[in-house]
């Protein structure tokens, strides 16, 4: 207790679960293979902010490479500048409305508010969807535990 860290707490960092790959990366997302390795990787340790790198709640490696490398696209996505300097499309959601003259759309995604920002691309809306198995609780009843000294079965 001495050390200024709470009992049960441990007091080393703990090491990453999964290493950031650039070019299985680049390979997942081809149209980022123009953002830099160090940028990618800044983009990496960023994601891991919003999705824990550690085995402790997504227990296998595979599924947890995957989903921080969705998040890393996200922030790519909204964070990168663009090569070419044009806007690419964002859209998410199903066309609700459209129209023909001056062009205007209307999508719907309906999704909680916590979604929102998850929801700007379409890779953080492939991680939230990904992740709503591990963002639902589940009650478990506790065991009924007979007390009683005196009750022996026969």
């Amino acid at each position: 207790m001495g050390n200024g860290s709470a009992p049960g707490y441990p007091t080393q960092p703990i090491a990453p679960a999964v290493a950031f790959n650039y070019d299985n990366w680049v390979a997942q997302f081809p149209e980022f293979q123009y953002i830099t390795q160090p940028m990618a990787q800044a983009y990496f340790n960023w994601a891991t902010l919003y999705c824990q790198n550690t085995l402790r709640f997504v227990c296998d490696p595979n599924t947890l490479t995957m989903l921080l490398n969705m998040l890393t696209a996200h922030l790519a996505k909204l964070f990168a500048p663009l090569p070419t300097g044009q806007n690419s499309s964002d859209a998410v959601g199903r066309i609700a409305s459209a129209g023909e003259g001056s062009v205007n759309v209307s999508l719907d995604y309906n999704a909680p508010q916590a979604a929102s920002w998850y929801l700007q691309s379409r890779y953080g809306a492939a991680f939230w969807e990904a992740t709503k198995a591990y963002r639902t609780a589940r009650y478990l009843r506790p065991q009924i535990r007979n007390m009683n000294p005196w009750f022996w079965p026969q």
